[in-house]
């Protein structure tokens, strides 16, 4: 009996599993989720964006734009108004944003669209559509406005301004993580951090807004890396719990990123 209950109850939990559907949710965003790939790229667009030292505005500006643009994705290909168009911000090396290889860098093609918009002027205060378009020149101008409230909201929370603004709902490992691979991408994106990898853990130093960034930029990439847990500011995420941020006890100015173990057979 007791085998039969344990087999029942293994049975449950991996059907459970596949019950999860995989998104990313964010405080504000009106009912617009992210798949978790999309996550990872308004992540990096975020990112770049604290790198840089832009106000959460400008990312606002990026996620809605590129998510008019490509849905948020590093698409290869075009469309009739732009058949040279690529990558997450649909950029036309005709019209001087780079090589068609430099627009399908993520990196290259966010930054290219920053600096083309702190050159809008006032684009911190004007209409997010608005700024937009004068980076973009859209057939469709309009169509920025339909996804102001998800780049809101994932903008507030991936820059750090909003805490415990990101979630994804994730489903369990299928692969180890690598703390190092983990440190890398954080330098990629966020420049140099004052990180250390031991083990499976990814330690940073920070501070506040910059602390949250980086928390909830692992939170967005937990499906791709393999990141199981984040601990930051009193708080902490679980890939397994599925309940959200909770408070726990975590020293001050410091993220904790945990990857997974190799996974039991």
């Amino acid at each position: 009996m007791v085998a039969g209950a344990i087999y029942t109850a293994v049975g449950f939990l991996q059907r459970s599993e596949t019950l999860i559907t995989e998104r990313c949710t964010a405080v504000g965003a009106g009912g617009e989720d992210l798949a978790t790939d999309q996550a990872a790229n308004a992540a990096l667009i975020s990112a770049i964006a604290v790198r840089r030292g832009l106000p959460a505005r400008a990312a606002s500006i990026a996620l809605a734009t590129s998510m008019q643009e490509s849905k948020l994705r590093n698409i290869g290909h075009g469309d009739q108004a732009g058949p040279d168009s690529r990558g997450l911000f649909q950029q036309r090396p005709s019209q001087g944003w780079g090589t068609e290889a430099q627009v399908m860098d993520p990196y290259h093609a966010t930054n290219a669209f920053y600096d083309a918009l702190e050159k809008v002027p006032g684009y911190q205060v004007i209409p997010i559509t608005e700024a937009a378009q004068r980076v973009q020149r859209s057939a469709y101008p309009g169509a920025y406005a339909q996804h102001e409230p998800m780049a809101r909201a994932f903008a507030s929370a991936l820059t750090g301004q909003t805490a415990q603004g990101v979630d994804c709902s994730l489903r369990k490992p299928e692969a180890a993580g690598d703390a190092g691979q983990v440190r890398q991408r954080l330098a990629a994106a966020f420049g140099a951090l004052p990180a250390t990898a031991a083990g499976r853990t990814v330690t940073v130093q920070a501070q506040d807004t910059r602390a949250w960034a980086v928390a909830q930029w692992a939170v967005a990439n937990a499906k791709a890396l393999s990141i199981t847990e984040v601990r930051v500011d009193g708080q902490h995420w679980s890939r397994l719990s599925h309940d959200g941020w909770q408070a726990t006890d975590v020293p001050a100015g410091q993220v904790s990123i945990t990857v997974a173990d190799t996974p039991a057979p």
